[in-house]
């Protein structure tokens, strides 16, 4: 067969494909639950907030440096190739390798087991949450298997309905939920603000795997990095609001001793009714995570086979849905592997030191990039660059340290994960000479 007539990646994706799927990679369950994660970490109302705030400027920070990556490396592979040709095949087969036993298959199962509990719950179906979330997870896969656009369509409308859940929450709260008092205060603890960023920054997370299928968009120097801005900063404002009405609603105490305080503020608010309606809308958000989640993912392992870095098959595109079908499959094979065996849970205690880990490390790419004249002439350039870049590489490490100050033991756990990997890559190395 000619190099003409083998199948290839298709271009098929437009700007509202982007940034559906930007916001569609952060927003999941974590903006449902994490506030209480943050009262418990810090008191004030101001900081409660603040956290979040100040977690949205890290995230536009991390977008406006995405975007001119996406200009210079507008690659299939994204955060992958961009790490592979700053610093090496090592650092970015690690990546993957986190991708595939820690950061997203884990992450997946998790979301995967929670869109099973609120579904059984309103369905009210005797079936057990790992056979639903196993569905599910399989659904998604055989729908992206399709084509890059049957996935990305089926994503869009996902992220639609997630706005408008979170658009009901913040209006119904203001509106219905009356205000909490609010009760003496004990004194901040000085290292509180830093351990409340870590469930900030894992629910702020996501934004880099749009970058995952720059191959397949229509033009990825103009319409990744808009839509990673536009995306980031439509997230940054639909957090900072859910924020703020669960303070208003519950107040510092009671969102902290909360489970659940987006159900919690939708019960003050209207009623059983309002616990119904939200359980609905997390469970439409979960899915919608998933999907982005199962269409750009695995476009990674992809880019690995491509550089003869993983298994050949992980490179072979479908003749007639033109992606990657078998990187796909394995990305939902590892998902429901996880999700049925229970160690999610554990997973997710790894997940942000090793993750933030990247982030670092892809945002120092963008120097090493500049000082290489590499993707010169671009359509986009970080304003306050090398200082908002510098900003961003230090606020990620700073996360790695809190949540190895905070989490020592699980982070220990994911750096062991992460270190399993190098024999792997030498493997490999070495087969490809």
């Amino acid at each position: 067969m000619s190099d003409a007539a083998a199948p290839r990646l298709l271009r098929r994706l437009g700007p509202f494909d982007a940034t559906m799927l930007v916001m569609g990679g952060i927003v999941g369950a974590g903006i449902f639950v994490n506030p209480a994660e943050v009262a418990r970490a810090v008191q004030a109302p101001w900081l409660i907030v603040g956290a979040w705030v100040l977690g949205g400027v890290v995230a536009m920070a991390g977008a406006l440096v995405y975007a001119e990556l996406a200009v210079r490396r507008p690659e299939t592979g994204g955060q992958y190739a961009y790490l592979r040709d700053a610093w090496g095949p090592i650092p970015a087969f690690l990546y993957g390798w986190s991708l595939l036993l820690v950061i997203q298959s884990g992450g997946m199962a998790a979301v995967a087991i929670t869109f099973s509990r609120y579904f059984l719950e309103l369905a009210r179906w005797p079936v057990a949450e790992s056979l639903v979330a196993a569905l599910v997870l399989a659904i998604l896969t055989a729908v992206n298997c399709i084509g890059v656009k049957a996935g990305s369509n089926v994503q869009s409308a996902l992220m639609l309905l997630k706005i408008l859940a979170i658009v009901a929450l913040v209006l119904a709260g203001l509106a219905f939920a009356p205000a909490a008092g609010t009760a003496a205060r004990p004194p901040e603890a000085p290292l509180g603000l830093l351990a409340a960023m870590t469930p900030v920054m894992f629910a702020y997370g996501g934004w880099q795997t749009t970058s995952f299928i720059a191959g397949e968009m229509r033009d990825p120097r103009r319409d990744l990095s808009r839509g990673v801005l536009l995306g980031v900063a439509g997230v940054v404002l639909l957090y900072c609001a859910v924020a703020f009405v669960c303070v208003h609603a519950l107040g510092p105490a009671g969102l902290a001793a909360a489970k659940t305080p987006a159900s919690d503020v939708m019960r003050a608010a209207l009623g059983p009714r309002g616990g119904t309606l939200i359980a609905l809308g997390i469970a439409v958000s979960t899915l919608g995570f998933l999907s982005q989640s199962m269409l750009t993912t695995p476009r990674v392992y992809f880019a690995m086979a491509q550089d003869r870095l993983f298994f050949p098959v992980f490179a072979r595109i479908g003749r007639r849905s033109a992606v990657p079908v078998f990187a796909i499959a394995l990305q939902g094979a590892a998902a429901i592997v996880i999700a049925v065996s229970g160690t999610y849970g554990q997973i997710l205690n790894y997940v942000v030191s090793v993750d933030f880990i990247f982030f670092g490390l892809t945002g120092a790419a963008l120097f090493a990039f500049r000082a290489r004249g590499i993707g010169e002439g671009g359509l986009f350039r970080v304003p306050g660059h090398p200082f908002t870049t510098g900003f961003f590489v230090a606020a990620c490490w700073l996360v790695v340290a809190a949540t190895v100050w905070s989490h020592w033991r699980d982070s220990l756990v994911g750096f062991a994960i992460l270190a399993c990997g190098l024999p792997a890559c030498f493997y490999w190395m070495r087969r490809r000479g």
